[in-house]
């Protein structure tokens, strides 16, 4: 971070970006959100939005998402686990291209990245910001090495370096080592950078992020 911006100096002024940036998405999306919350209760059966487990600032999060999964998806990963079908070989992250416990609703708000629209509650919250590390589940940080222990004491982010790099075909090392340069060199300035890249890239390509 430059030295004439002091931490404290940055963090005020990224709460402030954070509490806009929020505003204006859930008022200028919330059309959007009702239709989403319509197709979801058509398709399958369940709650619209789920809250799931993260880390943020090395405490316990939940966080909002549109349920883009099955209701039983927990226990379906348990399975699909001990049957061996996690793609990412290295570290702890489950991952599966074609996961069977997605929706056919789902699939759509994945891969143009709907699902993570109610977050913005939780960047008005506190809870997240606008640009931070991807937030991971409990026991996936518990597997993180000694050299990444830093990332999850960072507030976690809707996007980030990881997530405009592609984070669903990082490897683990590298998803945590792009988390770590961006606490490394953290400023509002890459801030902006970061949400730059993520609205060129979700105009273009939604599945890259």
């Amino acid at each position: 971070m430059p030295n004439f911006l002091s931490e404290q100096l940055y963090r005020f002024f990224k709460r402030i970006i954070d509490i806009i940036g929020a505003i204006v998405g859930l008022i200028f999306l919330i059309l959007l959100y009702i239709f989403i919350g319509l197709a979801i209760k058509i398709d399958s059966r369940g709650p619209v939005v789920v809250k799931l487990k993260r880390i943020s600032e090395g405490r316990p999060i939940m966080i909002y998402k549109f349920r883009s999964m099955v209701a039983n998806a927990p226990q379906l990963m348990e399975e699909l686990k001990k049957a061996g079908k996690n793609e990412r070989v290295s570290g702890p992250f489950f991952k599966i291209k074609k996961d069977p416990r997605i929706t056919r609703v789902g699939r759509l708000l994945r891969k143009y990245r709907l699902d993570e629209f109610p977050q913005f509650i939780n960047v008005l919250q506190g809870t997240m910001s606008l640009v931070g590390p991807r937030p991971h589940q409990p026991d996936e940080v518990a597997g993180y090495p000694a050299e990444f222990q830093g990332v999850p004491l960072e507030k976690a982010g809707i996007t980030g370096l990881s997530q405009i790099s592609g984070a669903s075909t990082l490897s683990f090392q590298r998803e945590l080592q792009l988390d770590t340069k961006y606490i490394e060199n953290k400023g509002l300035w890459l801030d902006f950078k970061i949400l730059g890249k993520t609205l060129l890239i979700l105009a273009k390509d939604p599945t890259a992020v």
